[in-house]
């Protein structure tokens, strides 16, 4: 079997361990940037020359261009274009998962950050609060704001920033993730991405059996979204899940047996995309 990797990491230790496993198995693997080289990306891939499946864990705008290509052209990819999209833009996330009774914040979107320094925009209250870019990117804007004039100086430095501004959720300093492939989850525990941990801690809280009403949220958070390889950030609000982000193919390091899995995963089908959002 044929197995390629939209990539510009292949030595990330998640698909490092994966591939490995795959050769060892006898399949092939090979690996692709989607942003090397200019132009369609019949420049990039052969449409009569296609691999068996192809895992998207590139986000960029080439990229998804790329995998509709390949989907276009009867290509398995996990996870499929349109999911990978959708978590992206983290206002058409929070509507889907809102339509879908799952637990995140309240949200709402504006085209430019600069919007928020007057009219029915601008927050005089609900401090604190979460300011996120809009389109989900590396060195994109998450932050914490406190109050108006805090807010003010962001929306200078951001000003034509599209941005999502959410309630801030209360925790305990420690954000839990959770990382799905193929209906496995697993667990792990990271400083939250705003805020110290609790009493200047140093190490994270040992992840043990996480209570089942996670693991069912996390899987189900899989379905609304159609992903097969997925992430979901969870805060414990007074011993509550609430889901703060949902991120497709994320950089998974740690759990053991995650790479077995996804090595599992490329052998298998994947579920389609999630309803309305066809490539």
């Amino acid at each position: 079997m044929r197995v390629c990797l939209l990539t510009d990491k292949p030595d990330h230790p998640l698909l490092a361990a994966a591939s490995s496993a795959l050769i060892e198995a006898g399949h092939r693997v090979t690996f692709l940037n989607p942003d090397t080289g200019t132009g369609s990306p019949s420049n990039l891939v052969t449409p009569d020359d296609l691999a068996d499946v192809y895992l998207l864990k590139a986000h960029t705008p080439r990229a998804l261009v790329l995998a509709r290509f390949l989907e276009a052209h009867g290509a398995r990819v996990v996870n499929s274009a349109a999911a990978t999209e959708l978590c992206q833009d983290r206002s058409r996330t929070a509507a889907v998962a809102e339509d879908a009774g799952l637990p995140m914040p309240r949200t709402r979107t504006l085209d430019a950050l600069s919007e928020a320094l007057h009219g029915a925009a601008r927050p005089e209250s609900g401090y604190p609060l979460m300011v996120k870019s809009r389109h989900s990117r590396r060195a994109d804007l998450v932050a914490r704001v406190d109050g108006p004039a805090e807010f003010r100086d962001l929306a200078v430095k951001w000003s034509d920033e599209p941005v999502v501004l959410q309630e801030f959720v209360a925790n305990s300093g420690w954000d839990h993730k959770l990382w799905v492939i193929a209906g496995e989850v697993f667990a792990g525990v990271r400083p939250a991405p705003v805020g110290a941990p609790p009493d200047g801690a140093q190490s994270a809280p040992l992840v043990r059996d996480l209570p089942q009403s996670w693991t069912r949220l996390a899987l189900h958070t899989g379905e609304v979204f159609g992903l097969d390889v997925y992430g979901v950030d969870v805060l414990d609000r007074e011993g509550a899940p609430v889901v703060v982000d949902i991120n497709a193919f994320p950089g998974i390091r740690g759990p053991k047996g995650a790479p077995a899995a996804l090595a599992a995963l490329a052998l298998r089908r994947p579920r389609p995309g999630p309803p309305g959002y066809e490539a």
